[in-house]
């Protein structure tokens, strides 16, 4: 089974501040989640481990899986924000909101990376893990989870870019014998 999970809280998502590649720890907040996370899934043992490089990723994963070393996925990481990153989430640009107003049509402002290229990096990186067995545990972001829900989900159609996937959510996706799953969230 593969399992994504989002990092933990941070002061930055606390603030309402947009939050990319911006390179943060958890907060006491975040460690509690990740810690209730791992409550969670204390009945998986997970054979393998990979998390963005960003801390909050690293420090999510650590804390439900210490006894897996964790491979530093560079594709895994958040969407590029460009000039807007640490944008107030309560003020955004114009250009931001017409992005935001419909993810899956407009394209992202200048400067910021596109969802295409999100869903193109992930779908690239669950295509090399396809084969693995076992239970895997991806930990990720807000973003790069969508991207990966989008590539699982063949008539998904956009619909994961407006969702809102908390901190500490979790998505499972069936896997073996090479075939990746329609992912279903964790409740």
């Amino acid at each position: 089974m593969l399992y994504l999970i989002r990092h933990g809280q941070t002061e930055k998502n606390r603030q309402h501040l947009l939050l990319g590649r911006s390179d943060v720890p958890l907060n006491e907040t975040g460690i509690a989640q990740a810690r209730a996370a791992a409550e969670r899934l204390k009945g998986v043992r997970f054979d393998q481990v990979f998390t963005s490089p960003l801390q909050r990723a690293i420090q999510t994963a650590a804390l439900i899986a210490p006894y897996v070393e964790p491979v530093v996925e560079p594709r895994l990481i958040e969407m590029d924000y460009g000039p807007y990153e640490g944008a107030d989430l309560t003020q955004l640009p114009p250009e931001i909101l017409y992005f935001f107003s419909d993810f899956a049509h407009n394209s992202a402002p200048e400067g910021m990376e596109q969802l295409s290229s999100v869903v193109g990096r992930v779908g690239a990186f669950l295509e090399e893990i396809r084969a693995l067995e076992g239970n895997i545990l991806l930990s990720v972001h807000a973003i790069s989870m969508k991207g990966a829900l989008e590539y699982l989900t063949p008539d998904a159609n956009g619909s994961y870019w407006s969702k809102n996937i908390g901190n500490c959510a979790v998505y499972t996706v069936r896997n073996g014998h090479g075939r990746l799953d329609v992912p279903e969230e964790m409740l």
